[in-house]
């Protein structure tokens, strides 16, 4: 070799050298403090997302009545007397909440199964509630020795298949965590001092968070429970300092708002502010709206009704409402002990995803556009998309007209702009009124109406 090659390769190596140092110094780095943890970019993949799947499951699917607080209405300070009088005619007086978690068998759950009805439900990710407030995990945790899925009941790792599942189908991975337990003694103990001692934090609750991340890499880690003590009594914003800066999803990970009793709405990568958040107006930061399939519960339940259900159309309505206004929809549904998703869940699921195969556009990667609801029409809810030269407006309809026309106030046309219903063919006809525009709509034949509820017609090269 010349040694004027040996130059060559020596200056080749240390400019890589420097240029290795000179990235690293410009990775951005998170301090584990909210004013840097909260200038953290979303990632985009969240937003454009809108829809979600969030699944309750744990022991108290066994009782599959009331709730996922099942064990706090039976033992905590102030019992739920319908629960203690349920206890009393169903089981023995010596039965404990642990007893019913051999129940939890999940024989036949099914992941792929699963992933295929969520795929086609349209969702885009899926939270589990990896442990809940019960504190069973459903993965084998180092932390919970047998209480967890592994050592007792469906002696297997419900998370990690679930999580393989969907991510061959192409869906994002998010993993629901509690903070606090209803009954952990560490916890208990911790409480008693006044959160003076972070033994439970130290020992079971934080290494649980670390475990799921570096076992499972979860897309969204869904925080819970946080609202007993302040965020520094959970150290929550060291973990998520690691989570940005460190982990093995640290540049992909999302997070919400409940990591201490002074965080809800405030603080996180997107806020939930309440449970069943669907604000009707735009909101400053990104949202989302958790909301249940069942109206009364978020679990499985065996006494469940029919009429308890929300309606396709009421689905959609909130779909509508939420994306409109800069929110995704996290829509719950309770899978029984068995492992099954129940016919009418799926069916809910299903027919969303029938909507959304034709109306997608109109939904995912979409932004608020200037008004969210129309001023005139209530039955009206906008979302819009840039295209290269101009943004397109999608009016989601939720009443079909009763008359020939449909009355828009807020759009304000141009003499380009054009009218289709997203799934069918044809334009139609418009005329300017005021400030807004009537479409006029021709007869239909039903077998080319697109779908069946709530219907959009897409506006393009309006003015505003």
């Amino acid at each position: 070799m010349y040694c004027g090659e040996c130059w060559l390769i020596l200056l080749l190596a240390i400019f890589s050298f420097t240029a290795r140092i000179c990235e690293s110094k410009n990775v951005q780095r998170y301090e584990p403090n909210w004013q840097s943890l909260d200038a953290r970019p979303l990632p985009p993949w969240y937003d454009e997302a809108k829809i979600g799947i969030f699944l309750h499951w744990g022991v108290f699917s066994v009782p599959s009545y009331v709730g996922a607080w099942f064990w706090w209405y039976w033992k905590g300070t102030q019992p739920n007397l319908a629960v203690v009088e349920f206890m009393k005619q169903n089981y023995p007086p010596s039965f404990t909440y642990a007893d019913f978690a051999p129940e939890f068998t999940a024989e036949f759950y099914n992941p792929n199964q699963w992933a295929d009805i969520f795929k086609a439900s349209g969702a885009q990710y899926v939270v589990l509630t990896t442990k809940h407030h019960e504190g069973f995990c459903l993965w084998p945790s180092k932390y919970s020795w047998n209480w967890n899925s592994m050592d007792v009941g469906p002696k297997r790792d419900l998370v990690g298949e679930l999580a393989t599942a969907l991510r061959k189908n192409g869906l994002k991975f998010g993993a629901y965590h509690s903070l606090f337990e209803f009954f952990n003694p560490l916890f208990l103990k911790d409480q008693e001092n006044n959160f003076t001692t972070q033994e439970y934090v130290r020992t079971k609750t934080m290494p649980e968070l670390y475990e799921l991340v570096n076992n499972y890499k979860p897309d969204l880690i869904w925080s819970d429970g946080e609202w007993m003590a302040l965020d520094t009594y959970w150290n929550s914003t060291n973990f998520l300092a690691w989570l940005y800066n460190d982990s093995p999803v640290k540049d992909t990970v999302v997070t919400n708002d409940r990591w201490g009793s002074n965080t809800m709405c405030k603080h996180g990568g997107y806020l939930t502010c309440n449970d069943k958040f669907n604000p009707k107006v735009k909101q400053d930061r990104k949202f989302e709206d958790s909301t249940t399939m069942d109206k009364y519960a978020w679990t499985y339940r065996r006494n469940l009704k029919l009429s308890d259900i929300h309606s396709i159309e009421e689905v959609l309505e909130i779909v509508a409402q939420v994306v409109s206004c800069g929110g995704n929809l996290l829509i719950n549904v309770g899978p029984t002990k068995e492992g099954t998703i129940v016919p009418i869940f799926e069916e809910r699921l299903r027919q969303m995803g029938e909507w959304l195969g034709v109306n997608g556009e109109a939904i995912y990667a979409t932004k608020p556009w200037s008004h969210q609801n129309d001023s005139v029409n209530a039955n009206v809810w906008y979302t819009s998309k840039k295209t290269d030269n101009s943004t397109n407006v999608y009016a989601i309809v939720l009443k079909w007209p009763s008359g020939p026309n449909l009355i828009l106030a807020d759009p304000l046309p141009s003499l380009d702009t054009v009218v289709t219903l997203l799934g069918y063919p044809d334009t139609f006809k418009w005329k300017g009124v005021g400030s807004g525009m009537v479409v006029s709509i021709p007869p239909i034949p039903i077998n080319q109406i697109p779908c069946k509820w709530a219907w959009v017609f897409k506006l393009t090269n309006i003015k505003n």
